[in-house]
């Protein structure tokens, strides 16, 4: 399967709940002809939206990929999730796209989780256009939310369009199509015609001072980063439309502006401009900088290595999500650089193991569509028959390994209990749990010696739908008990101990002594942080790995409280001490572990709680009631911000005072707010609460 890199566009629809993604897609698929229906989230018919939890709930809960042609160009789009529950959909989606088209809702405007994927798009260096969606609705209006983006997501919006009108169909100035501010023409949509025809008018007199406004806005904007538009403009001589969508792409490509799109998804007015959008403005992959990974020198030392999107480079690809089956995983990988054939073999270099590339698939949404022999740099595919890879492994030419930067996932905040009914049962569970984990990379399982087995998750809707495959997909006969918070651990203050083995083993007198300092630590990345601060004198190079092997293993194991995670320390070994033939790894091991526990005792346990971000939004009338709510749940209100009739509330409150929260929301309320949770940090929990948990 040979396509013209060039014409290849990997991109994301990314968005707060409810905006809009699904149905934007939905009609992106009925306008490129690649189905013939336009689906609807409600009725649960989107092409996307193929779980029946997703259909049942209305929302996207597993990102889709589905591929198209429009125009002159091949798109791989994935449609993400919009709740912060499955934030790791979004996460591992913008790891491997080349850009992203994010939906902002113009009556809510710029809400929590659009704040939450502008901040992941960014750290993923993501190119991106934005569609305000939803013109036809009563509230909307285009001017706060292009404000608000330039305020809440610090971004440089570009309108491309404007809006003619505003609100529903029985207004007195309703929205009834878009103003395209590079061609300066008007765009109507035939709503008869499914909004599939596309009429181009000249712009009403009523309204061309007003779109020659916002035209010469743009141009400002793109000013600076064209000397020939520049030199136009000031010589007062038409500027050519190629210039001006050349100027804009560069832009956008380097991330200096945000192109800004509008329309109704739902009523398909302004989708057709935002898929040309993606082909003139959206990166391909070649436009992409070569990817990075880290391969092994002559030497055995690790080495920074880029691959370029080209067939002449070797084969490198990083899997990004797992479909599991019981006829075989279904992996999707997105290649970076070199040929990707079936029937041949790669190497998982992070496990140095080989797999098999039984077969190459074309996805549609969430299912195989059509087999291929092979593919090419740039673009997504499905592979069947790879046995030891998960999600964020690489995958590469056995004869070239590099290990590309892996994803990172957020930390789990809450668990809930299961008790399998019979011992059947628990087999059947352990088996279930395991695929569900290679699906679902935040999904943690933790099997206790009650016989209990632990699930965690990110948030109370993840683990119900966790639940509810279990017990209708699986048929599952499990007890669930009550959520519980998922608590760390950590230290006070910082402290210097030294741990000792001095015993007899198996007839052997084993001696070792190592010195270490243990301090609370606001480690990046590592929950716990390992530091060597000593020389090979005191402590045998062999001998050191086994301390650090012990030590970090002691880090990813739990506290002396109540067993719970530890984080936020930096463990630094600073000396240590060895006899000739007393001291071997063992002792220095036992003396590690030791010396760990004594630091955690002397150092203050400190049991830590997941703090929780609120954003609500509610009618002002409400505004007295959530705050006094919110003050009895030991929540800080971090600011508010009036919109309109609307407040909106950032409040700070602890995971154990949330629980069930959505119903109090719709009682206090009468269901007129909304609400997002997302995790914010972990802080030090109250002295009552870390009673409970005190062994």
């Amino acid at each position: 399967m040979v396509r013209r890199i060039e014409n290849l566009r990997n991109i994301g629809i990314i968005a707060h709940i409810d905006a809009g993604k699904t149905t934007l897609t939905e009609r992106m698929l009925f306008y490129s002809g690649a189905k013939h229906r336009v689906g609807e989230v409600d009725k649960g018919t989107t092409e996307t939206d193929c779980d029946p939890e997703e259909q049942e709930r209305g929302i996207t809960i597993y990102a889709a990929c589905v591929t198209f042609d429009w125009r002159d160009v091949h798109i791989n789009l994935l449609d993400t999730p919009g709740h912060v529950d499955f934030t790791a959909e979004v996460e591992r989606c913008l790891r491997v796209l080349d850009g992203a088209v994010v939906v902002f809702s113009a009556r809510e405007g710029v809400e929590a989780q659009s704040e939450t994927v502008w901040r992941q798009a960014d750290s993923y260096k993501v190119p991106r256009l934005a569609f305000i969606n939803k013109l036809d609705r009563e509230g909307a209006d285009f001017q706060r939310v292009f404000d608000e983006m330039k305020v809440r997501l610090h971004a440089n919006p570009v309108a491309v369009q404007i809006p003619v009108g505003s609100g529903p169909a029985h207004f007195e100035n309703p929205f009834v199509g878009v103003i395209d501010l590079i061609e300066m023409k008007m765009l109507a949509f035939d709503s008869e015609a499914n909004a599939k025809q596309v009429s181009v008018q000249e712009i009403p007199d009523s309204l061309r001072d007003d779109a020659e406004l916002w035209r010469d806005a743009m141009l400002e904007k793109l000013y600076p980063y064209s000397d020939k538009l520049m030199e136009l403009a000031l010589q007062e001589e038409p500027i050519p439309i190629a210039l001006i969508r050349e100027v804009l792409r560069s832009a956008t490509l380097h991330m200096a502006v945000q192109p800004v799109f509008c329309g109704s998804a739902l009523r398909g007015m302004g989708v057709q401009p935002v898929m040309d959008a993606v082909d003139y403005y959206l990166p391909s992959p070649a436009d992409m900088p070569p990817v990075s990974g880290v391969a092994t020198d002559r030497k055995g030392q690790p080495v920074t290595e880029l691959r370029a999107p080209t067939s002449d480079e070797p084969f490198c690809g990083l899997v990004f999500k797992v479909l599991p089956a019981k006829t075989g995983d279904l992996s999707w990988v997105r290649v970076y650089s070199g040929e990707l054939k079936a029937n041949s073999r790669a190497l998982n270099p992070a496990k140095d193991k080989k797999e098999n590339i039984s077969q190459l698939w074309l996805i549609h949404a969430t299912r195989k569509e059509q087999q291929v022999p092979q593919v090419e740099p740039g673009d997504i595919v499905g592979v069947i028959g790879l046995r030891h890879t998960i999600t964020g492994d690489t995958l590469c030419d056995p004869k070239s390994p590099v290990v590309l930067e892996a994803i990172r996932f957020p930390e789990t905040v809450i668990s809930i209990a299961i008790e399998p009914e019979t011992t059947v049962e628990r087999k059947k569970l352990g088996e279930t749990l395991e695929l569900l984990k290679r699906q679902d990379p935040t999904l943690d399982v933790v099997h206790e010696e009650t016989g209990q087995t632990l699930i965690r998750g990110m948030g109370e809707l993840h683990l119900e739908v966790v639940k509810h495959r279990l017990l209708r997909e699986f048929n599952l006969n499990v007890k669930f008990h009550k959520p519980q918070v998922s608590y760390r651990e950590t230290i006070a203050r910082s402290v210097e101990v030294a741990g000792e083995c001095n015993r007899q083993i198996a007839g052997k007198h084993l001696f070792a002594r190592l010195k270490l300092r243990m301090e609370p630590w606001d480690t990046k990345g590592d929950p716990v942080q390992v530091v060597l601060g000593c020389s090979e004198e005191s402590i045998p190079g062999d001998f050191l790995a086994a301390v650090v092997d012990e030590l970090k293993a002691r880090g990813e194991g739990g506290g002396l409280i109540a067993g719970f995670p530890l984080m936020k320390l930096r463990v630094t070994v600073t000396g240590g001490e060895a006899r000739d033939g007393e001291s071997d790894e063992s002792a220095f091991r036992i003396a590690a572990n030791d010396a760990f526990n004594r630091a955690l005792d002397e150092g203050g346990r400190v049991l830590l709680e997941p703090i929780m971000k609120l954003d609500i939004v509610t009618p002002d009338d409400y505004m007295g009631d959530f705050v006094g709510d919110l003050q009895q749940r030991r929540a800080i209100i971090a600011k508010t911000d009036n919109r309109g009739r609307m407040t909106a509330i950032e409040a700070h409150a602890p995971l154990r005072e949330l629980f069930g929260y959505s119903s109090a929301m719709r009682s206090l309320s009468q269901g007129r707010a909304s609400c997002s949770i997302e995790p914010l940090k972990y802080a030090p929990a109250p002295p009552d609460v870390a009673r409970e948990y005190e062994m």
